[in-house]
């Protein structure tokens, strides 16, 4: 009995692979062996990397609005706080946005914030 391959499947299978690695640099856009681990290996970082790059995010935020909390006298932790005796719903992106981009409105908010800490000492 004659031995079958399934030649037609493997074949596109491997151009598949092949396809997808166009734009990486030498072998591993065309030889089938290199051009999967490369696939693999690209799979693997772009799912570690989305999960860092929120990382990373939150990261900056918290620098910018340290910074910016910082510049108007009170510290990052006792900002966090007065935020949440002020019952003010905004999350650490808006917060550092506003920040940045308009310093008036965040103004106001440290205002509200200082309102909210004085009041929770006096009580």
């Amino acid at each position: 009995m004659p031995r079958a391959t399934n030649a037609p499947a493997s074949r596109a299978r491997r151009k598949r692979v092949v396809d997808a690695s166009k734009g990486y640099r030498g072998r591993r856009s065309k030889l089938f062996r290199y051009a999967k681990d490369a696939q693999m290996k690209g799979k693997y970082w772009a799912y570690r990397d989305r999960k860092t790059r929120k990382r990373n995010f939150r990261a900056l935020w918290i620098t910018r609005l340290n910074a910016a909390v910082r510049a108007a006298g009170l510290t990052y932790s006792r900002f966090i706080e007065g935020l949440k005796s002020a019952n003010i719903g905004l999350d650490r992106k808006v917060l550092s946005d506003i920040a940045v981009k308009d310093e008036p409105t965040f103004a106001e908010i440290i205002a509200k914030v200082r309102t909210a800490l004085e009041a929770k000492k006096a009580a």
